[in-house]
């Protein structure tokens, strides 16, 4: 299983619009992905209610893990995206 950590770096953390654009990201993924807050239970990262109900607020730390081919591209690739400002217009 592949595990990459990232920083949240959208100010308002992942709320509404990052948790959208972040979301629809994880969709596209080749593989399933989860994401979870510090060490706490991983939710389905292609879910934007569930990754609203983190709670992950800027600065925060989140663990993203998947399985199979591709999964080690689609992490890296995911954790960049959250460490840019997706609340930018």
């Amino acid at each position: 299983m592949a595990t990459v950590t990232a920083i949240i770096g959208s100010t308002v953390g992942l709320h509404a619009r990052p948790a959208a654009k972040f979301t629809r990201a994880a969709a596209t993924a080749p593989v399933d992905v989860t994401i979870a807050l510090g060490d706490g239970e991983p939710v389905d990262a292609a879910s934007v209610l569930s990754v609203m109900t983190l709670g992950a607020q800027f600065g925060a730390e989140v663990t993203l893990r998947a399985e199979g081919e591709g999964a080690e591209d689609a992490l890296r690739g995911l954790a960049e995206l959250l460490t840019t400002d997706l609340d930018e217009a």
